[in-house]
C-alpha cells in the first residue's frame, strides 16, 4: 500500500490532468488564463530583475524557463512559477558579493537542495515554520524592496547605493536634492492608474496598461526619465543557450549560505503559494513533487542565465481567478513570454524605470499583511514579539538570520506551551473500595506529553509526595509520548518510592510508553499493571508482584 502512495506523491499534476482527459474546452480555458498571467508576469519579471541588480532579460528568462518546468513537473495544479519579489534582497546581496556567476552557481546549488528535499519526501516539514516567522520575514523583505526602489521612484542620482538599509537611506537622503519631478510624478501616476483599474475591474491587466501607458508618454513627450534602454541597453530578442557558470570548490563554499537561503525561501514561498491555490480552487497539492519541480526549474533557469524561481502567489491567484483548467495554463504563459522575447523585446527599452519601481512599490505594500499582523498582536503577544524580532533581523542583519532566529524562538514558545499542558495530580477516590484502601494506595495521574520541557516541573511535584501508602500508582493513560528526560524523572520517582518502603506501579500505559520505560531498564524499579484494580489488589495483599515483562 505504501509504494503506490509514494509514487503518487511525486506524480506531476500535468500527468494527472492528461489522465483525466483534456478537451478543447479545457484548451480554451488554459489559453485565456495563460495569456492573462503572461500579461501580469511580463512587467513584474523585468521589475524584479532590475530590483535585484540583474538585467531585465534575466527576469524574462526565469519566467519563461522556470515557469515552463514548474507547470510541467509541479505538484500544484495551478502554480505559476517565476522570479519573486521575496528573492530581491537575497539575490541583490548575492550578486553584490559574488557577481552574477556566483549567484547562478548558488541558484543551481539551491535547486539541488530542493531536489534532495523533494526526493527524500521532506517537503511536509516546511509547514512547521511558524506563521509569525513567515509574516515577519515577508514584511521585512517588503520594507527592503521599497527602500531599494526609492532611487527610481524619485529619479535620484547616486553613483553607489549601499546594501545596508540604514546606510542606503542615509545615502539616498544625501542625494535627495537630485530628485526628478518628472520621475516622481510618473511613479505616482502609474500607482494611481493601477489602483483605479483594479478598482474598476480586477480582471483587467492593470500592470501592463500602466507600464505601456507610461512608456508611450515618456517616449512621446521626451520626458527626462531614465528607461531600461538608457541604463541597460536594448533587451535582446534571442533565446538563451545553456552554459555552465564558473564553478570552483572555493566559490561553492563561499556561496553555500546563499544557496541554502535560496532553497529555504524558495521552498517556503512555493508551498505557501500552492496552499493559496488549494484554498481558492478546492484542490490539494503534492508538496514533495512541487519541490522536485522547483529544483529542476532553478537548475535549468540558472543554466540559461536566468534568475532563481519559485511559486508566485500573485500570478498563481491570477491563474485561478482566470478559470484555468490545469498546469497547461502555466506552460502557455511561459510560451507567451517566449513570443514576447522573440518579437517585442526591443520595445522594453522604452519602459521608464520609475514605472517599474512603482510596480514593485505596490508589490512591497501587498507583501506586508497588515491585517494578519494586527490580528497576531491581538491574539498572542509572544508570537507578535517573534514576528517583530524576525522583521528586525531581516532588516538589519540578513534573511537567514531572521528566519533562523524566528524558527528557534517559535520552537521554544511551542515547547513552553506544550509543557504547560502536562499535569500531575492525585486521583481522589470516588468509591467505597478506594476509600477502604486509601491508606495503602495513592493514585496519581500524569497527563500530556512527558518530555524535557515538562520533566523538571513534574519531577519537583513528585518530590513533594510524602510517606504513607504502601503502593504508589501512576496512571499514564493520557500520556501520548515520553522522552529520556521523562524516563529519568520516573526513575527518580521510583527510587524515592523505594526509599519510602513503597512500590511504584504504572497502569494504563500505552505499549510504546511501556516499551520505552523497559528499554531504559526501569522494569526492575517499576511494577507494570494493566489497571488500577490490579494495583488495589496489590495494596490489599501487600504482595510485591514481579514486574510484568513486555516483549
Amino acid at each position: 500500500m505504501t509504494a503506490p502512495i509514494q509514487s503518487l506523491d511525486l506524480t506531476p499534476k500535468f500527468v494527472s490532468m492528461l489522465r483525466e482527459g483534456y478537451s478543447l474546452s479545457h484548451v480554451k480555458a488554459d489559453l485565456f488564463a495563460g495569456l492573462t498571467v503572461a500579461i501580469v508576469a511580463l512587467p513584474l519579471s523585468m521589475a524584479i530583475a532590475i530590483g535585484s541588480g540583474a538585467k531585465p532579460e534575466q527576469g524574462l528568462y526565469a519566467a519563461m524557463i522556470g515557469g515552463f518546468i514548474i507547470s510541467l513537473l509541479g505538484g500544484s495544479r495551478f502554480q505559476i512559477g517565476g522570479p519573486a519579489g521575496a528573492f530581491i534582497v537575497l539575490v541583490a546581496t548575492t550578486i553584490t558579493r559574488f557577481g552574477y556567476d556566483g549567484f547562478l552557481l548558488a541558484s543551481m546549488m539551491a535547486g539541488c537542495f530542493m531536489l534532495l528535499i523533494g526526493y527524500l519526501r521532506l517537503g511536509v516539514y516546511i509547514k512547521y515554520i511558524p506563521h509569525a516567522v513567515t509574516l515577519g520575514f515577508t514584511a521585512g523583505i517588503a520594507v527592503i524592496i521599497f527602500c531599494g526602489e526609492i532611487r527610481d521612484l524619485f529619479g535620484l542620482q547616486i553613483a553607489h547605493e549601499p546594501a545596508d538599509i540604514l546606510e542606503k537611506l542615509n545615502a539616498l537622503w544625501a542625494v535627495s536634492p537630485t530628485y526628478s519631478p518628472a520621475a516622481a510624478l510618473m511613479s505616482l501616476a502609474v500607482i494611481f492608474v493601477i489602483l483605479i483599474i483594479q478598482h474598476i475591474n480586477s480582471k483587467l491587466p492593470s500592470l501592463l496598461v500602466a507600464v505601456v501607458g507610461a512608456s508611450v508618454v515618456t517616449w512621446y513627450f521626451h520626458l527626462p526619465i531614465e528607461t531600461i534602454g538608457s541604463r541597460f541597453g536594448a533587451v535582446p530578442n534571442t533565446l538563451p543557450l545553456p552554459h555552465l557558470p564558473h564553478i570552483s570548490l572555493a566559490l561553492m563554499s563561499d556561496v553555500l549560505p546563499s544557496a541554502i537561503a535560496i532553497a529555504l525561501l524558495g521552498s517556503i514561498e512555493s508551498l505557501l503559494s500552492a496552499v493559496v491555490a488549494d484554498g481558492m480552487s478546492g484542490r490539494h497539492h503534492r508538496p514533495n513533487c512541487e519541490l522536485v519541480a522547483q529544483g529542476w526549474a532553478n537548475i535549468a533557469s540558472a543554466l540559461c542565465g536566468g534568475m532563481c524561481v519559485t511559486g508566485t502567489i500573485a500570478r498563481t491567484a491570477t491563474n485561478v481567478r482566470a478559470k484555468a483548467h490545469g498546469p497547461m495554463s502555466g506552460i502557455i504563459h511561459a510560451l507567451f513570454i517566449c513570443l514576447f522575447i522573440l518579437i517585442a523585446a526591443p520595445l522594453a527599452a522604452y519602459i521608464p524605470l520609475a514605472a517599474l519601481a512603482a510596480v514593485l512599490a505596490l508589490v512591497a505594500y501587498n507583501m506586508i499583511e497588515l491585517r494578519e499582523i494586527i490580528a497576531l498582536i491581538s491574539i498572542s503577544r509572544a508570537e507578535a514579539f517573534i514576528c517583530a524580532i524576525t522583521i528586525a533581523l531581516t532588516l538589519f542583519r540578513d534573511l537567514s538570520t531572521g528566519i533562523g532566529a524566528g524558527v528557534t524562538m517559535g520552537a521554544l514558545l511551542f515547547m513552553h506551551r506544550m509543557a504547560g499542558l502536562v499535569t500531575f495530580h492525585q486521583h481522589q477516590p470516588d468509591d467505597e473500595t478506594e476509600h477502604t484502601h486509601g491508606t495503602e494506595l495513592a493514585v496519581y495521574r500524569l497527563s500530556g506529553p512527558f518530555f524535557f520541557g515538562a520533566s523538571t516541573a513534574i519531577s519537583a511535584q513528585m518530590d513533594l509526595i510524602g510517606s504513607g501508602p504502601k503502593v504508589f500508582v501512576l496512571d499514564m493513560a493520557d500520556v501520548p509520548l515520553i522522552d529520556s528526560s521523562g524516563v529519568r524523572a520516573l526513575a527518580h520517582f521510583a527510587a524515592r518510592a523505594k526509599a519510602l518502603g513503597a512500590v511504584l506501579c504504572v497502569v494504563n500505559a500505552h505499549a510504546p510508553i511501556q516499551s520505552s520505560l523497559i528499554r531504559h531498564g526501569l522494569e526492575t524499579q517499576i511494577t507494570f499493571l494493566k489497571n488500577i484494580g490490579e494495583a488495589e489488589h496489590l495494596a490489599l495483599t501487600q504482595d510485591k508482584a514481579r514486574p510484568i515483562s513486555v516483549a
